[in-house]
């Protein structure tokens, strides 16, 4: 479908994504609703000439499947009657455009969601790509979902044409939302989280340690998981001592765990017992590693496990995709996406890559400090908005983060293991693109004034 452009021409754009508004029982929880509704109002109470777009996934409508067609739509006004009045609101100062996303896909496929939210004072482009100009250049906006093979629509606009991401948001995302609530604590509804979706496998592991498992099997599997790595250690020095090349650090240990008394016998217990484990998983290790090497060979077959997960490699595919749009359309100074929740500012050519990222909770996967126990996912927030206008011929792109206090969701296990990660948000806060372009423009410009023969031509 052919790009679209805006009814009018504001000085300024803002931009979010990602929101994710709804879902089966535990999904509806929306835990930036306070701060949406006053960045809402604080663009209704601005006297500055702006439009907001909502560039995909404003909705989790794939995640109710006990709802069909608009009964979602009414669930949603249903449920957050604040948010819908205060899109109502902000509609009638500034113009607020959503496009479609791969979660919300079905804005894109029924022409009454168009007319419901016209009710809120809010612009439904049913549209893949749109732009919007800022002073001489173009901004390029999808969601983004067409760049990814597993969640790209191969109909656009056919509500029977769905992707397979949409299989596993049904029965997989859906279902933690039922459930979430049944475990001891209610942490898988965050699944939607997990991004990568090849951590998910991770992240299960790590919840059903630190929150799911009996404590008294945690709190006795602990010491000899914490001192695994020092039974390695151990294990080495006792060869030494068994093949007569060094038996001193084996009589210094046996000397400080003496002198421990019974402390030192429950260590001497638990490395024991580790380096036996240990002699076991040799013997098994060789055989295990040719199984799991072929049980990836086949997922992968199968389209299960996909390589291109990895942060960087689908970074990478949008930026090929936006060089692609700037070699086809000289005029594109912007190329805005979301989609996979990484917000980001990226400088290509004197133009500029934006990924509006998600207001949903993030995670960070961080190693424990000591032994192998599962890696504790950080709970964290990067609420943002993307800005973008023209000053003095370029192009400028503010970053701006909305502060929110990162959620108290980890167990006193799970900050004794770990250091606290350094969150702190890498995106410039202020890029300038186009300043090539403009200067080029006004050379041109002055070479026809020297030569007003070829500016009739």
């Amino acid at each position: 479908m052919a790009p679209q452009t805006a009814r009018s021409d504001p000085t300024a754009y803002y931009f979010i994504s990602d929101l994710h508004i709804g879902g089966d029982e535990e999904l509806q929880n929306v835990e930036f609703e306070a701060e949406l509704l006053s960045f809402l109002r604080e663009l209704e109470a601005s006297d500055e000439d702006v439009e907001l777009i909502v560039n995909g996934d404003a909705f989790g409508l794939w995640e109710y499947t006990e709802l069909e067609g608009l009964a979602k739509f009414d669930t949603l006004v249903e449920r957050y009657p604040e948010l819908f009045e205060q899109f109502r609101a902000t509609g009638e100062r500034i113009p607020i455009t959503f496009m479609p996303g791969n979660h919300d896909y079905e804005l894109a496929c029924y022409p009454e969601y168009v007319d419901r939210l016209a009710e809120y004072n809010v612009t439904l482009e049913q549209e893949v790509v749109l732009t919007r100009p800022v002073g001489d250049r173009v901004a390029w906006i999808e969601h983004g979902q067409q760049r990814d093979p597993n969640n790209e629509s191969p109909d656009f606009g056919n509500p029977y044409a769905n992707p397979p991401g949409y299989y596993v948001n049904r029965h997989i995302t859906s279902r933690a939302g039922k459930l979430s609530k049944r475990g001891r604590f209610n942490w898988l509804k965050d699944i939607q989280s997990v991004t990568p979706m090849t951590q998910i496998p991770d992240w299960m592991i790590s919840n059903y340690f630190y929150r799911e498992m009996s404590p008294l099997i945690r709190y006795a599997a602990v010491p000899f998981l914490l001192l695994f790595n020092v039974s390695l250690l151990y294990l080495a020095i006792v060869l030494l001592d068994v093949v007569g090349l060094w038996s001193t650090p084996h009589q210094l240990v046996l000397s400080v765990l003496g002198q421990l008394s019974v402390v030192g016998a429950l260590i001497d217990t638990v490395l024991a017992v580790n380096v036996v484990v240990i002699g076991l998983l040799t013997v098994i290790a060789i055989p295990l590693l040719v199984l799991v090497r072929d049980v990836r060979q086949t997922l992968r077959r199968f389209g299960f496990l996909d390589e291109g997960d990895d942060p960087e490699e689908v970074r990478d595919t949008y930026l090929d995709g936006a060089r692609d749009v700037f070699d086809s359309h000289p005029e594109v100074a912007v190329f805005v996406y979301g989609h996979t929740h990484r917000a980001s500012v990226t400088e290509i050519d004197d133009r500029a890559v934006v990924n509006t990222g998600t207001w949903l909770k993030r995670l960070s996967r961080q190693s424990v400090v000591l032994g192998i126990l599962p890696r504790v996912f950080y709970p964290w927030y990067q609420l943002n908005y993307v800005r973008l206008f023209e000053k003095d011929g370029a192009v400028v792109v503010e970053y701006e983060v909305i502060g929110k206090s990162d959620p108290k969701d980890l167990s006193l296990l799970e900050r004794l293991l770990t250091r606290h990660p350094n969150l702190d948000s890498p995106v410039p806060r202020r890029t300038v693109v186009g300043n090539q372009w403009a200067a080029e423009r006004q050379e041109r410009a002055t070479a026809l004034r020297q030569r007003p023969d070829e500016a009739e031509d």
